[in-house]
């Protein structure tokens, strides 16, 4: 019966070249004809039919073999370390999965198909590329010869209508420090969410843009557009671009910020600062832009300032670091830290005010905390995010707006 599956498929795909300009009706169409011909002389099974019928259309119009995996809500990132070994990670937890590709260059097709729907490039020449797919995952791909045993590409899924509710069923915070923190983004105090990898900032970042005011224009920027802003009309997203095959025509995060300052914006939301974008998001943060939002890689809050400063000095080597903590300390208000627990569930760790630059240092203000109580074990971590027992006085950023009681 198996066989009568491949040699179908086969034959279907000896003549590919002959389906890629007709639609997805008339395609589905070849393949039932071509079925149920074969199938006369074929024992095969409705069940491996049906198989059949979508292997096929996923192998020419989708992308093959993965698409299983993209179309299951319950994985969440998808691993390829060259064609025979698909990693997946399902539930918090990393297995190997049972399909593999034929050969490096099945792989390879498919890769192609990935990053020409969103016009990037990826060869020998430029062999690392971000990209995203039609529902929004990102894509990361490295070829060889950086990659040295096979193509490698790493696919990050994110849960489609995730909401601020949704995620304080999932006890990422709680009711009390979600309209805090709706308050804030009303208000137009500039947020920065930091954290490790998979901890779920763009998810948050996400969430938190529910509560932008409608009626304000919101101009987003990202390396690859990943963002799923709602509710906003007025929204205008940008994304970067890499260089042509002639190594050139390259848009950058930092190009594309100073872009959007020219376009009106109320608000900027950079999906994720990286290099020296670092000081076009600050300045934009300290020229009127209020309610800006953005986040970075780090593993606390502190680490967070430190990298900010070492990706500032990336685009103005030379500027002196007490105006590079200035720009900091004024630019932002908030920074939220998130991390993935030992249990693989995400939690604010920390909410941290931004206060004055002060005798060589940015001076911080904790305004909540995560705290881990006597029911945590190995597996399970029990805890909840406290308020600050003793905040600092002069907190005068969250007082500017008549605030000073919500915290």
């Amino acid at each position: 019966m198996e066989r009568g599956q491949e040699y179908i498929k086969n034959k279907f795909m000896e003549q590919m070249d002959l389906y890629t300009a007709i639609s997805d009706r008339e395609l589905l169409e070849r393949i039932d004809q071509l079925i149920i011909g074969e199938s006369k002389r074929l024992y095969i099974s409705l069940i491996e039919k049906e198989q059949c019928r979508k292997e096929l259309f996923d192998a020419i119009r989708r992308l093959g073999i993965l698409q299983e995996l993209l179309d299951d809500p319950d994985i969440t990132e998808i691993m390829i370390n060259g064609s025979k070994n698909i990693f997946i990670e399902q539930k918090g937890r990393i297995s190997l999965w049972k399909q593999q590709f034929s050969s490096n260059e099945d792989l390879e097709d498919i890769i192609q198909r990935m990053v020409s729907r969103v016009n990037r490039m990826v060869n020998e020449r430029t062999p690392i590329v971000d990209a995203r797919l039609e529902d929004g995952s990102r894509v990361n791909v490295v070829l060889p010869p950086v990659a040295i045993d096979g193509p490698v590409v790493t696919i990050r899924k994110f849960k489609q209508g995730v909401s601020m509710p949704w995620l304080i069923e999932k006890d990422m915070l709680p009711v009390a420090v979600a309209r805090f923190l709706e308050k804030l983004v009303a208000a137009g105090y500039n947020l920065f969410i930091s954290g490790g990898t998979s901890s779920g900032k763009t998810t948050f970042l996400n969430a938190l843009s529910e509560f932008i005011p409608e009626q304000e224009r919101v101009i987003t920027i990202e390396d690859s557009a990943e963002l799923q802003i709602k509710g906003i009309p007025n929204l205008v997203r940008l994304e970067t671009r890499n260089t042509n095959i002639e190594g050139k025509n390259e848009i950058a995060m930092d190009a594309l910020i100073r872009t959007a300052l020219r376009a009106r914006p109320d608000r900027i939301i950079v999906g994720e600062v990286r290099g020296k974008e670092a000081l076009d998001m600050l300045q934009a943060m300290n020229t009127g832009h209020d309610g800006s939002l953005s986040t970075g890689h780090a593993n606390s809050v502190k680490d967070m300032l430190s990298r900010l400063e070492t990706m500032v000095l990336q685009g103005a080597e030379g500027l002196p670091l007490e105006a590079i903590r200035q720009q900091i300390s004024s630019g932002i208000d908030i920074i939220i830290h998130l991390s993935r627990l030992r249990d693989h569930s995400r939690k604010i760790m920390e909410i941290c005010e931004v206060l004055d630059y002060e005798n060589g240092q940015i001076k911080l203000n904790p305004l909540y905390v995560f705290k881990e109580d006597d029911g945590s074990t190995l597996e399970k971590v029990s805890g909840s995010l406290i308020r600050t027992e003793n905040p600092l006085q002069n907190n005068f950023k969250l007082t500017l707006m008549g605030y000073k009681n919500i915290i």
